[in-house]
């Protein structure tokens, strides 16, 4: 009976965290009523920014507090005359002001989970205490980035001209991490640290001691708390309480060959949680491009109990890994070590609870973590998907000029059909390819693929497209095409989106996979551009597509085994030109100029010609 209450409160606290997402998203409606009581948010905002209250610089500030997305007002902030050190300052003045926001939610959450007395005592308890660490953390993040991001890797640059020759003085003074077994490792907990003799690399512990500190006297407490809890729902008391403690003891690392095994051993210890409330902690990297720094990401997952167990996804994936391996000839360790992998993956379909940190840059469409491969091989991975909550951030947003201008009145009407109108499709083509995305990480990897494969730092910048593509093929190997028409529009849309991220240095994964798949809709005869981008799909054009993307994919595989440097299969498509990557392909790049100069024009303009309203 306990459980059975249990639940029916997660479906409550479910409920609670969907009327949360829509109030959020309703600030919106701010860039034409200025009389609501949170206008004054809007209105701080743009005067820490000194930006005048046009619509563009509205939905600037708005895409920023809401979605948590900064390429927006980067823009608006550069084309207002702002020099870099005025756009950083404001940057991480807006990074408080969003931090406070969402925070002050995420208390009136917890206050109506406690004064209904929702889920148990245990995990109350559970969620308050990770409530107050993720407080902490996030007064820790600006000092991460502005240490990382904006002193150490301006300095590398300025110094060594090219991420070359910046990963190779990383390597030859030994500045990255390293595994157990004296390999390096793929990703680091430690940072740079210039003095008189040079750089030298110190742990998060010895670079941020106080902050390290604080959150583990945090950790220490609601350890503390929990002893004396019972939880009568899961009996995973024990896990979470050696999770944490594993936890702490991997914050307050300070020898450097100590820090890969001591996360480790947190990933291990996580693995095992298999509650519905999942705990998210310094999982990926993304914004430290030569280091590889863990960012400080810290969340609560919460699962929705009526939508798990779906193994559609996970079956395709197999079936068409079996038959791919065959022909790229692989060792057949790899083949067994992935099959093995996929078939231990959890999927968990939730919603973000709680964020901090580092997830107030941005909070995951869907992640598949751990990225440890050996602990991967150990405990399997967990796959976390947010469908609901992405959708209703798409409804949510207002319909842009661009797209319009771009994609054309056609292709959106059927669009916004599809969002507005036939969501259980939607959510079909979600699975296809963003959980396929995830389940197509975890295939052709070994324990040091990534290592191997990143001699030039460019591994991420290629493993999105891997993970998309091997969502694409398991789809194609076992066609509906019913549902083809929407998944090549999705290919469509988010390649062309993704231009307006060209330096968002954090999202240059996508977008580098995003020139790939442009690739594919040119070449496919899908797309083309004169004056203007023209969309030709039919049936010649999708065979096209999908025996370029069964014969990309077949490349790509081949080069994952023979663990070739990543920089090779990206050069075929895309290369570094005034520090950015642009097309290899002469049309595509015109194309990809084209795009961005007009996003620079008119990417926070409205659309006019139709709105949300009258699709609601």
């Amino acid at each position: 009976m306990l459980k059975e209450q249990f639940l029916q409160d997660l479906k409550k606290v479910y409920e609670l965290i969907k009327e949360r997402t829509a109030r959020i998203n309703s600030l919106y409606s701010l860039i034409d009523n200025d009389k609501q009581k949170e206008y004054k948010l809007l209105k701080n905002a743009l005067k820490i920014c000194a930006l005048r209250p046009t619509k563009q610089n509205k939905i600037a500030i708005l895409t920023r507090i809401i979605n948590l997305r900064e390429d927006m007002i980067v823009t608006a902030l550069e084309q207002s005359g702002k020099n870099k050190d005025e756009i950083e300052k404001a940057l991480f003045a807006l990074y408080d002001e969003t931090a406070k926001f969402h925070i002050k939610h995420h208390k009136e959450l917890l206050k109506k989970i406690e004064k209904e007395r929702l889920l148990s005592p245990f995990y109350r308890t559970l969620i308050n205490g990770i409530h107050e660490i993720g407080i902490a953390l996030t007064a820790w993040q600006p000092k991460w980035t502005k240490h990382i991001i904006n002193t150490i890797n301006p300095m590398l640059l300025s110094e060594f001209k090219d991420d070359k020759n910046i990963i190779i003085f990383l390597k030859n003074n030994a500045l990255f991490d390293i595994n157990s077994d004296g390999t390096l490792a793929d990703r680091s907990y430690s940072v740079l640290i210039k003095d008189n003799d040079g750089y030298k690399s110190v742990s998060y512990a010895v670079a941020f001691w106080q902050d390290a500190e604080k959150t583990a006297k945090l950790i220490t407490k609601l350890t503390t708390k929990l002893e004396i809890q019972n939880d009568d729902i899961y009996d995973a008391k024990e896990a979470y309480i050696l999770y944490l403690l594993t936890l702490k003891n991997a914050l307050l690392t300070k020898e450097n060959s100590k820090l890969i095994a001591a996360w480790q051993d947190v990933d291990r210890v996580w693995m095992s949680i298999k509650t519905p409330i999942q705990i998210g902690h310094m999982l990926e990297y993304y914004e430290d491009h030569y280091k590889k720094a863990v960012a400080l990401e810290w969340d609560i997952r919460l699962c929705n109990p009526q939508n798990q167990n779906d193994d559609r996804t996970q079956s395709r994936i197999l079936k068409m890994y079996e038959k791919l391996f065959l022909k790229a000839g692989g060792k057949q360790h790899v083949y067994e070590k992935s099959v093995k992998n996929v078939k231990k993956s959890l999927l968990f379909i939730s919603r973000p609870m709680l964020y901090y940190a580092a997830q107030f840059n941005g909070l995951f469409s869907a992640q598949v973590v751990p990225n440890d491969e050996f602990v991967s091989q150990e405990c399997g991975k967990k796959i976390f998907a947010y469908p609901d909550n992405i959708l209703e951030s798409i409804r949510a947003k207002p319909f842009m000029k661009i797209s319009n201008e771009v994609l054309g009145t056609k292709f959106l009407r059927n669009e916004r059909e599809l969002i507005f109108k036939k969501s259980s499709i939607w959510h079909q083509i979600y699975e296809i390819t963003t959980i396929g995305h995830e389940f197509g990480h975890i295939l052709w990897m070994d324990e040091d693929t990534e290592s191997m494969m990143n001699r030039n730092g460019v591994f991420k910048n290629i493993e999105e497209f891997k993970a998309t593509t091997g969502g694409l093929i398991a789809f194609f190997n076992d066609l509906d095409d019913t549902l083809l028409p929407y998944v090549v529009s999705d290919i469509i849309k988010r390649s062309i989106g993704l231009i307006s991220c060209m330096k968002t240095a954090e999202i240059e994964p996508y977008y580098c996979e995003a020139l790939i798949h442009l690739a594919a809709l040119f070449e496919s005869g899908i797309l083309s551009f004169g004056e203007k981008l023209e969309i030709c799909i039919n049936t010649q054009t999708y065979t096209n597509l999908i025996e370029w993307y069964s014969h990309t994919y077949l490349d790509l595989a081949k080069h994952y085994l023979a663990k070739k440097d990543a920089k090779e299969f990206l050069d075929r498509f895309a290369v570094k030109d005034e520090n950015v990557y642009m097309p290899v392909d002469k049309s595509i790049k015109r194309f990809v100029a084209y795009y961005w100069e007009l996003y620079q024009a008119i990417g926070r303009d409205i659309d006019t010609n139709d709105s949300r309203e009258n699709w609601i």
